[in-house]
């Protein structure tokens, strides 16, 4: 009897165990997804998704509205060289750069930096991909620009706005190519205008600084306003050896280009005057210790053969003397105005020829010795960079 009872408890456990297990075994809802952990526990994951795209605020929607109204503006530029390989000769070597489409018949202002050396032809790829060779129309090493010209229809030319009056502060984009990577918008604040010297030495005035990010491939590219408006080209880096952006970047004036523009299309070069002087700007120290009868301005130093200088009678200097290491000449006239306006500095001069054409005449104040006079000249060519 004791036997048989223990025997209906075992039925009775097995039984129950195999109902339980077989009826009562949890189902995963079919609606929600789950996730097996290490552990082998089935846990269930719940997502919380966005019912709409969010509205863009007002500065978003300008910075959208800058990129494709631009963007298809930009073009990436190839430069090809030949250049010579110890180990393995003459071979092909490829720079590139960013431009931009100036009208409807296919030219395009980019940096001459850009192009120069390139004897093995130059490639223009469109914002949808298409390429076509490019032919150099015109270039101002001075100034670092190149124009180029493609045969491209259907091209979408960009607006030049007016650089003279911009200010600290303002919001400024940059679109192009850095590292090659086509179509990049970069965005920042203009931080100084001041003037500086191109990559050759040429010096450019009213540079616009920016923080906005430029990169080697940016080169050649527009800076914008808030209005998708060109302010300048893109065109260097303070960088520190570092070959990437520093947040000091620089950009060429768009009204130093449009200045140009004209010349390099009429002439394929700059039609830029010439005093042929070589010069030493002069502060009150300097001319304190020089003795000279003014307390600043421009001492010429040498007078070219030939140049607009000589043919007016302007003298150069006559003294050999060191300015630290450095051979200066001294004697020569002291140029303290042009056209009336005030002469400190050698690039005030360079502003001033930079309103001018060869063959205009302009009237320069200089002091020789204890007199002061004024002497028409009219100016040359410029066939180097002395002013």
């Amino acid at each position: 009897m004791r036997l048989s009872r223990i025997l209906l408890v075992v039925v009775l456990l097995v039984g129950g165990f195999w109902f339980l297990t077989t009826h009562f075994e949890p189902r995963l809802s079919s609606d929600r997804p789950t996730v097996i952990g290490s552990g082998g526990s089935n846990t269930p994951l719940e997502l919380t998704e966005a019912h709409a795209a969010p509205a863009y605020d007002a500065e978003e929607q300008n910075n959208i509205a800058i990129y494709k109204k631009v963007s298809p503006s930009v073009v990436n530029i190839t430069s090809t060289a030949l250049v010579f390989d110890f180990f393995y000769g003459t071979v092909p070597q490829q720079g590139q750069g960013s431009g931009f489409i100036l009208d409807k018949s296919g030219h395009i202002l980019t940096n001459y930096h850009v192009i120069a050396g390139a004897n093995r032809g130059i490639e223009v790829q469109l914002n949808d991909k298409h390429k076509f060779a490019a032919k150099v129309i015109g270039t101002d090493r001075t100034h670092d620009l190149a124009l180029l010209q493609i045969d491209a229809t259907n091209l979408q030319p960009v607006t030049l706005a007016d650089s003279s009056q911009l200010n600290v502060g303002q919001k400024v984009y940059a679109i192009g190519n850095p590292f090659g990577l086509a179509g990049t918008m970069t965005r920042g604040i203009i931080s100084a205008i001041r003037p500086i010297r191109s990559a050759d030495g040429g010096p450019i005035e009213d540079a616009i600084q920016t923080d906005a990010a430029i990169n080697p491939g940016n080169s050649g590219g527009p800076l914008l306003n808030s209005s998708g408006e060109v302010i300048g080209i893109n065109t260097m880096i303070a960088s520190n050896g570092a070959d990437q952006s520093s947040g000091i970047g620089f950009a060429i004036p768009i009204n130093t280009a449009k200045a140009v523009l004209g010349d390099l299309i009429r002439y394929g070069h700059l039609n830029r005057p010439s005093l042929g002087i070589s010069s030493l700007a002069i502060d009150p120290d300097l001319a304190s210790q020089m003795g000279l009868a003014a307390d600043s301005g421009v001492l010429i130093q040498k007078v070219l053969p030939g140049s607009a200088a000589e043919r007016a009678g302007l003298h150069g200097g006559n003294e050999q003397a060191y300015l630290g290491n450095s051979p200066i000449m001294l004697g020569g006239d002291l140029i303290v105005a042009i056209d009336g306006h005030e002469i400190t500095d050698p690039q005030d001069i360079t502003a001033i020829m930079d309103k001018h054409q060869a063959g205009d005449t302009i009237s320069i104040t200089v002091v020789r010795g204890r007199r002061r006079l004024t002497v028409n000249v009219t100016l040359g060519q410029a066939k180097e960079t002395n002013i």
